[in-house]
């Protein structure tokens, strides 16, 4: 009866019925307990009364979990984790008591034990958001990333999903691997969003039955929602392709001679400012509106024209002396239509500069549950070979990380 005045909003009545019964049995440990509580969160003194309702009953788990958490809210971490590890010797399979005393070592400056607590609470109860949330920002917090964004997807992914954004389950559930999840998450969106683009897309990376692109509504329909926040994202992700490309560029192009260069894909501009030096004329192309009123901002395009790319190429024969597309080429599967029309494009000892995600079969494209497309070394050189370039150069390099992870690209030059 007192702790339900307590709950309804009159904590003032619950302690009359409980100091009425201690009135008339002072030793009532249950009494003392519900009082000690409740005092404790009008601000009160309560845990002296938690401590003597312990001494009274020593073989309450629950109770000594109270005392710790009490002590944690008046800074006392010590004697939390001591209260604690008194619970977990009585009921070493609760769950809750391992992830309380994790967040008191961690406030005691002692990580390594804390995380220790929060992988044994979660090793009892695989599916404890808080113990999964604890760990996953100790780790951040320690600078292990990687192993961080399994523990917040996990506990991302957990139930209710209401108000959750369903792209963000869909990749919380591509992080943890579990493809099929993530399929039926777009494959709900999809119902409820008929016309949209994107997780047509998205469900899609995640089937057997890959398109052979990205289609020009899903990239202008992801790429407009995205190019308010597209720059902080890709600094987030230590995005370095423009100056890698840069680098390249540096080590290729005559210094004395100002080239016709189309930044392909141009996307906010990243690339602009390490074109422009060596443009007479700096053309940007991208199928995003968005990303086009960014681009213009940076004053550094002579043009900018709001088109798909592998038209555009056709279009332009014998125009551009250097053709840059940096991380558009990863929304093409299939590279052979692209790679004739830039060749096209190019003027006789043209270039053709992009960046690829690395797949693992070199042989080959494959679409990634990002919704974004890797490509093998050879199956590149083979392709731009078939288009009529002579020279082909293909790096290696590291260009960004996701999850944590560094990601493996290739830089590829062509001429």
């Amino acid at each position: 009866m007192a702790l339900e005045l307590h709950f309804a909003g009159d904590p003032e009545g619950a302690e009359q019925i409980l100091d009425s019964i201690l009135e008339r049995n002072p030793q009532d440990a249950e009494c003392l307990h519900v009082l000690g509580l409740l005092k404790h969160r009008k601000g009160e003194d309560g845990i002296s009364l938690v401590r003597a309702s312990i001494a009274a009953h020593p073989e309450r788990a629950p109770w000594r979990n109270d005392l710790g958490n009490m002590l944690c809210e008046i800074g006392d971490a010590e004697s939390a984790a001591a209260a604690f590890l008194d619970a977990i010797e009585l009921d070493p399979g609760n769950p809750l008591y391992w992830n309380n005393l994790g967040a008191c070592l961690e406030a005691l400056g002692k990580p390594a034990e804390a995380e220790q607590s929060f992988r044994q609470s979660i090793a009892i109860c695989p599916e404890f958001r808080d113990a999964l949330s604890n760990l996953g920002n100790l780790l951040d917090a320690r600078g292990r990333e990687i192993e961080a964004s399994e523990f917040h997807c996990r506990a991302y992914v957990l139930p209710p999903h209401d108000g959750k954004p369903k792209e963000m389950l869909g990749i919380a559930y591509y992080r943890l691997g579990r493809i099929a999840d993530a399929a039926s998450v777009y494959r709900s969106w999809m119902e409820e969003e008929p016309e949209n683009p994107v997780p047509r897309h998205l469900h899609a990376s995640c089937a057997d039955a890959a398109p052979s692109r990205a289609s020009d509504e899903y990239i202008e329909k992801a790429f407009d929602d995205l190019s308010g926040k597209f720059d902080d994202q890709l600094a987030g992700l230590s995005y370095n392709a423009p100056s890698l490309i840069g680098e390249l560029l540096a080590g290729m192009l005559a210094p004395d001679r100002k080239y016709e260069i189309l930044d392909a894909g141009c996307g906010t501009g990243l690339c602009a400012s390490r074109l422009k030096p060596h443009a007479s004329t700096l053309v940007g192309v991208d199928l995003s509106s968005g990303m086009l009123e960014l681009a213009e901002k940076r004053g550094c395009y002579d043009v900018l024209i709001k088109a798909e790319l592998a038209s555009h190429l056709f279009t332009q024969q014998e125009r551009y002396d250097l053709v840059v597309a940096a991380d558009t080429l990863i929304y093409f599967g299939d590279l052979s239509v692209v790679s004739s029309n830039a060749k096209r494009a190019l003027r006789p000892g043209g270039c053709f500069v992009f960046t690829l995600e690395e797949s693992d079969n070199p042989f080959g494209w494959m679409i990634q549950p990002s919704g974004r497309y890797a490509h093998g070394s050879e199956y590149v050189r083979s392709v731009l070979r078939s288009a009529g370039f002579a020279s082909v150069s293909i790096q290696s390099r590291i260009m960004r990380h996701e999850f944590g992870n560094p990601l493996p690209f290739l830089l590829v030059a062509a001429s």
